[in-house]
């Protein structure tokens, strides 16, 4: 039987459904590639993968192979028939730097796979190997594009879906904070999601978040954003002084206070819904309508001169100033009394 027919698909369905998939929904098949620099999501769509081969061969023979350090014929030995019949699972990881061995060898083998083996190809990215990343991209092999999720957009809904898939609620707050606290890590993010998921009794919120990330510098960066443009420059400069005392770097703290300055901006000027303006600027919703909350009172007077001493500061923190911490309490002193002058 066919890894396609035992993933509940005809061999014909396989074929018309080439293209991307999404990591979280990869099934198996005679050749699957796994492309894009985000190690993370490489490695959860890969395990997912080998879950479901396992799940119905429990005998399965897994062979792991390295495209770097490949000699020819590897591959082929690999995927030959078992002499007892079990099914066969071969990942070769490494693309990005492959052998020319290796590239003659797979070439050939994806021309005419074996529908009783699954094949699964990790490349990080980069121009080598490129024939071969064409000729399975114009085989019906599915492929996962493993990119890195840069906007805290992405985060927030990389997060939302790994509570969807537990059966576990966490609010759109708590969200947002542990984007702030942790997310400057995918494999950190699903890991605190993990421990949340296990350790909360209820649906999980912005209190539990900042119970067990709350000194982490992301979330510390996160409270004094959150209190400079709320005009509360007491709790502010608290918050800066204490991370300071603690070690902190400034730098993420201005980042943090200019993040939220620009997406005040960027919603200040849109027109529609929350939906509407998420879809145009590629935000979340909840975002959106958080930034709407935020952003009244505010004029483009008082915006951009919070806009324009949170820039001063990242340039001062960033090597002008001597004195780089006065720099960004002045910062938010003045995003403080902006916010205030709503």
């Amino acid at each position: 039987m066919s890894p396609a027919t035992r993933s509940g698909r005809s061999p014909g369905a396989r074929a018309s459904s080439a293209g991307t998939v999404d990591w979280r929904s990869v099934a198996p098949a005679p050749v699957v590639l796994v492309v894009g620099p985000e190690d993370y999501l490489a490695a959860r769509a890969m395990d997912a993968v080998r879950s479901q081969v396992r799940g119905v061969s429990p005998d399965l023979e897994l062979t792991r192979l390295d495209a770097g350090s490949y000699a020819g014929g590897e591959l082929l030995l690999a995927a030959s028939p078992s002499l007892f019949g079990e099914r066969k699972l071969v990942e070769v990881h490494g693309l990005e730097s492959m052998t020319e061995e290796f590239l003659r060898d797979a070439l050939a083998y994806v021309a005419a796979p074996d529908e009783d083996v699954v094949l699964v190809l990790r490349h990080a990215g980069g121009t080598r190997g490129k024939k071969l990343l064409d000729a399975v991209k114009a085989s019906p092999a599915p492929i996962v594009d493993c990119q890195p999720l840069k906007k805290d957009a992405d985060k927030a809904a990389f997060v939302a879906a790994e509570f969807r898939g537990s059966g576990r609620r966490i609010e759109r707050e708590a969200i947002e904070a542990l984007v702030a606290a942790v997310g400057s890590s995918l494999a950190e993010l699903a890991a605190a999601c993990s421990q949340l998921q296990l350790d909360a009794a209820s649906t999980v919120d912005a209190a539990t978040v900042e119970k067990y990330y709350g000194g982490r510098v992301e979330a510390t960066a996160f409270k004094v954003a959150d209190a400079a443009l709320a005009g509360d420059a007491a709790r502010a400069l608290s918050a800066f002084r204490h991370a300071l005392d603690t070690g902190v770097d400034p730098v993420p703290m201005v980042a943090a206070v200019a993040a939220k300055l620009r997406t005040l901006a960027r919603v200040a000027g849109a027109q529609g819904s929350a939906n509407q303006i998420a879809r145009e600027l590629g935000m979340q919703p909840w975002l959106v309508e958080q930034a709407q909350r935020d952003i009244r009172g505010w004029t483009p007077q008082s915006l951009a001169e919070a806009i324009r001493a949170v820039a001063e500061a990242d340039a001062q923190v960033k090597g002008l100033a001597r004195d780089p911490a006065y720099a960004v309490e002045h910062a938010l002193g003045v995003v403080s009394a902006a916010a205030q002058a709503r």
